[in-house]
């Protein structure tokens, strides 16, 4: 059984899209990051940089003690590797999947997430800021396109890099991007969308939170008000 702490955030989606593809026993275990349950002490030591998703698997192949992780990618390695499923075994395969993955972790999530939130959160709308990020949004959209002519997947079948990425452009439209600049990704867009697994995994999110992009100004500092002392 892995349980799942879980947000309704495109880093949360990508663990209930995997687990749901692999079929492997979960329980989500909710944290509202609006309400600050992110610095509860139980969740802080299971993932210390106070961020969802993390998990605990209880049943790890080696047989030992249940292993917590937090960090999405990082998770997403751990399962692949644990169902031998979505991560290729080909060492050249491989390699195509993990640099995509990073591409993800390092690039689309950042540079999407400021742009969410400089376009969405911030308290004054700042151009340059809002200008920078939904052109470095587009570039990444584009980089992604050209990447995926010809390409049913973003490697030679179906991976967690997939799993990864497209949580970050469901909400291509708050990022101030149009699907139709981007062929090829919308094509792979519109096929993973409909994958059964996909579909269940979002359904969990709508159990979990029916309003993830409402914030009210108490939700914004606790979200948005973040520094050194936070953690000390």
């Amino acid at each position: 059984m892995i349980d799942l702490y879980y947000w309704t955030t495109p880093n949360g989606h990508k663990m209930t899209m995997f687990l749901e593809e692999a079929g492997l026993p979960y329980k989500v275990l909710p944290i509202n990051i609006s309400k600050g349950e992110q610095f509860q002490p139980h969740f802080l030591k299971i993932a210390p940089n106070n961020r969802i998703p993390a998990m605990v698997d209880h049943a790890p192949a080696d047989g030992g003690e249940p292993i917590a992780m937090f960090e999405s990618g990082a998770m997403l390695v751990y399962l692949a590797e644990k169902t031998g499923r979505f991560l290729p075994a080909d060492i050249r395969e491989r390699a195509q999947v993990m640099q995509w993955l990073f591409w993800q972790m390092g690039g689309l999530g950042p540079m999407a997430g400021q742009n969410h939130h400089f376009g969405t959160y911030a308290p004054e709308k700042i151009q340059y800021a809002i200008d920078r990020y939904v052109g470095e949004t587009g570039r990444l959209y584009g980089v992604l396109n050209k990447h995926l002519a010809g390409r049913e997947f973003i490697a030679s079948e179906y991976s967690i890099a997939d799993m990864a990425c497209y949580p970050w452009i469901v909400s291509h439209e708050r990022q101030n991007q149009n699907l139709n600049d981007f062929p090829h990704l919308k094509r792979w867009f519109e096929a993973i969308a409909a994958r059964p697994a996909t579909v269940r995994a979002y359904e969990v999110a709508k159990t979990v939170n029916s309003q993830p992009t409402v914030h009210d100004e108490e939700a914004r500092k606790i979200l948005f008000g973040q520094n050194a002392q936070t953690v000390r």
